[in-house]
């Protein structure tokens, strides 16, 4: 009887597309020894559409339907940049009562964007209970003192809890200097040591009048990424209730700046315009220049390059997703880690590929 034969050879796994724990169609081409993670190559693009071009080729007003497909799960700040971009080339004073209105919805946006990377985060790691209470603070996102409630109660039911330590703590460690040479941004840059947020950096909208603290660790793991995210949370609702309690009155639009082409129609009042939706999109002139405008979504600096030539269309638009920028680190971090492992990391960096692939 010959006595069975160890394999020495590395095996080459496919995790994806439709793994559960990729969050989106991401395919991961992982080479094992035994459970040791050698290597690991993302594949990108089953998700991709096409966006950048669409908004070439859209008004700014037909493009904005668009803009909720690229991270899904934030879709204020998708719309907040693709406007932002606009009013800073036509020079349009955005009214005090608009801004508060606007910090007030993005933060909620980022408390419900954190909430259900929590869950699904929680689940890829074995823990199903947070997976299941996320959506009530989700669907109760506009009642504040549930919101506060929920985010206590998560740090009570998870913070401690030794399983979920033993999981994360230590776990896909990012240093200061290798954050910063990858360009990361967001929780995953303020993990890592690094006190930047656009919200303090760029001083757009109306943050400066509010009372907050940039939420930041020095460790670089995922439980790190997790208490940034935790943190964010919690100062987010201070920013909402500051902003409920000071919201200024006065107009919520800048009717004096307003540049939509009101061309004058004598159809106007007639059946076919009435009756059968014949309407005309209204349009945005784009002025003969370039800029970056960038927003601190809750993934991380998400930003877009505009070129206007004088068009109702973008000569050119460029979309600088967070979740892409943040994804390349991923086979640096799961090399010589646990097959386990690469749940607990890709979960922590918190990708959407609908930005990721565009």
């Amino acid at each position: 009887m010959t006595a069975p034969t160890t394999r020495k050879d590395l095996m080459i796994v496919n995790m994806g597309p439709q793994h559960p724990s990729m969050h989106g169609v991401l395919r991961l081409i992982v080479t094992l020894d035994g459970e040791d993670v050698v290597d690991c190559e993302p594949i990108l693009g089953y998700l991709h559409r096409g966006m950048e071009k669409i908004a070439e080729n859209r008004t700014i007003i037909q493009y904005l339907p668009y803009v909720t497909r690229w991270d899904y799960l934030a879709t204020m700040f998708t719309e907040a940049i693709t406007i932002n971009g606009p009013e800073q080339l036509g020079n349009i004073q955005v009214p005090k009562r608009a801004s508060y209105i606007r910090v007030i919805m993005l933060e909620l946006s980022r408390i419900a964007s954190h909430l259900l990377w929590l869950g699904p985060f929680m689940a890829d790691i074995g823990a199903q209970t947070p997976f299941f209470y996320i959506f009530r603070e989700r669907e109760l996102i506009y009642d504040l003192f549930e919101a506060a409630t929920g985010v206590a109660e998560y740090q009570k039911l998870i913070t401690r809890n030794p399983i979920f330590l033993e999981r994360v703590e230590g776990v896909g460690i990012i240093g200061r200097d290798e954050a910063v040479n990858w360009g990361l941004s967001g929780p995953m840059l303020r993990a890592s040591g690094i006190e930047w947020d656009l919200r303090k950096v760029d001083h757009y909208e109306s943050y400066d009048e509010f009372d907050w603290q940039v939420q930041w660790q020095r460790e670089g793991d995922s439980l790190a990424r997790y208490l940034v995210r935790i943190g964010e949370m919690t100062e987010s609702i201070k920013i909402i209730q500051q902003a409920l309690e000071g919201i200024p009155g006065g107009p919520y639009e800048n009717l004096e700046m307003r540049r939509f082409d009101r061309l004058k129609d004598p159809e106007w009042n007639d059946f076919e315009y009435r009756f059968i939706s014949k309407k005309p999109s209204p349009t945005f002139e784009l002025s003969k220049q370039e800029l970056y405008v960038r927003v601190e979504a809750p993934k991380g600096e998400l930003g877009i390059f505009l070129i206007g030539d004088q068009s109702v269309f973008p000569w050119r638009w460029k979309i600088r997703p967070p979740g892409f920028i943040n994804l390349q680190i991923l086979p640096q971090l799961v090399k010589r880690m646990k097959l386990a492992d690469i749940m607990t990391i890709l979960g922590s960096i918190d990708i959407i590929m609908g930005e990721v692939d565009r």
